[in-house]
């Protein structure tokens, strides 16, 4: 695939994946005889993995040391993100609870 296709199968940007080669994180398998960048189907493999990391919010300097280190090692730096979303979901389902508050004590006012 060329870097065009490659960023429109997986959702990312072009930027993105320059960031990715510059980490050392993903490489370009070869170039068209145009001199497009072409990613085999274990880049694509990879930069899908890269891009479901950063959804989970881990850092580019985060997923170049989890990335190729041992299973255990990954489920771990996992389990520890997965609980710092669940905090994060907690405060926010919190603070969108005292802005709905917020909303209904204006709402009364309105109606006053």
């Amino acid at each position: 695939m060329t870097l065009r296709e490659i960023c429109e199968s997986l959702g990312v940007s072009r930027r993105a994946l320059q960031g990715y080669e510059k980490a050392g994180l993903v490489a370009a398998s070869g170039r068209n005889k145009y001199g497009h960048l072409l990613y085999d189907k274990d880049a694509e493999t990879r930069i899908a993995q890269i891009k479901f990391y950063q959804q989970l919010g881990f850092t580019i300097k985060e997923i170049t040391r989890i990335i190729d280190a041992p299973d255990a090692e990954v489920k771990t730096a996992l389990e520890y993100q997965v609980q710092k979303l669940r905090e994060e979901k907690t405060e926010m389902d919190e603070l969108i609870e005292k802005a709905n508050q917020m909303i209904a004590i204006l709402s009364e006012k309105a109606v006053l």
